[in-house]
């Protein structure tokens, strides 16, 4: 019988797992399946949902020893807590939750930092240097925060395009290019559309008219992107400033490692606030984090 472990990324989009066999430290399988149905409203429900997924990983004559998951939308230590035992009943292994950001560190290889998250959405996420204790910053939903994310910057470059047009100012390439983007002939059916026709989960699919609009000179597009880079770090700079351990940061997600832009500007940001501390790109997948976890657990 061959002892495993099994990590899991639970994404808003997507749902990665592995199964690691600890004796000979290789990857023995590797899953990906959609995230349709995932939620965290009803942890019953979700700790179902994993375990139908997880239950379906193993090979015959494994014994699974762990399970780590990292859970897009479980934002309080309490609440990963409450579905990390909910999935341990489901499964009948031991079973650990943690945000999903807390997948990035580990999976880069390091022992201890802050995990900056900025696709659709954004959060940083770090354990306090001295105790341990879970530390979060942003993650706070597209209306009302969520800065430096997809949704957050279409947000933002919309209400500058519109803040221009109540100025009197003509349309620059920001604006052309949103409205090519939503297929809209003006700025009221942009407004409409931006509210009515699908609301916020679809504004993060726009993005990449943000960053083509800086590309093409659009200084307001520039400041929409610098402004989101700069609020990424200011996210650290807060953990920092509870005690957060930073030895790394760590970023991952969509947005900011497919638009170099908003990287740079993060770490710009990042470098004035809190010199010393340098920023890293992921290059792994988060999922590896998760295996790092449980393994790291299972060998105590």
């Amino acid at each position: 019988m061959s002892r495993v472990v099994v990590g899991v990324d639970a994404g808003g989009t997507k749902t990665r797992m592995r199964l690691l066999d600890l004796a000979a430290g290789e990857i023995a399988a590797d899953r990906t399946v959609p995230s349709t149905g995932w939620q965290t409203r009803s942890l019953p429900a979700a700790a179902s949902w994993l375990a139908e997924r997880v239950g379906a990983l193993p090979r015959p004559g494994d014994e699974v020893v762990r399970v780590v998951t990292g859970a897009h939308g479980c934002e309080t230590p309490e609440q990963c807590d409450r579905l990390g035992r909910e999935l341990e009943a489901a499964l009948g292994v031991p079973a650990t939750v943690v945000n999903d950001a807390q997948l990035l560190v580990p999976a880069a290889g390091l022992p201890g930092g802050i995990g900056v998250v900025a696709g659709t959405g954004s959060i940083a996420v770090g354990r306090h240097r001295e105790t341990g204790a879970h530390l979060s910053a942003g993650g706070w939903g597209w209306v009302l925060g969520d800065e430096g994310s997809g949704s957050a910057l279409v947000r933002d470059a919309a209400r500058a395009v519109l803040a221009r047009a109540d100025e009197g100012e003509p349309l620059d390439a920001l604006g052309s290019a949103l409205l090519r983007s939503y297929g809209v002939p003006g700025l009221p059916e942009l407004a409409a559309a931006m509210s009515w026709d699908g609301g916020v989960e679809t504004w993060a699919a726009h993005a990449p008219a943000v960053f083509d609009a800086a590309d093409e000179g659009s200084a307001t597009a520039r400041e929409v992107v610098q402004r989101g880079g700069a609020a990424l770090a200011h996210l650290v700079a807060a953990l920092a400033r509870r005690g957060a351990d930073t030895r790394a940061v760590v970023a991952a997600g969509g947005v900011i490692v497919g638009r170099p832009a908003l990287f740079t500007a993060f770490e710009s940001e990042l470098m004035a606030l809190l010199p010393g501390v340098t920023a890293t790109l992921l290059r792994e997948p988060p999922v590896a984090g998760a295996v790092e976890l449980a393994r790291r657990l299972a060998v105590r």
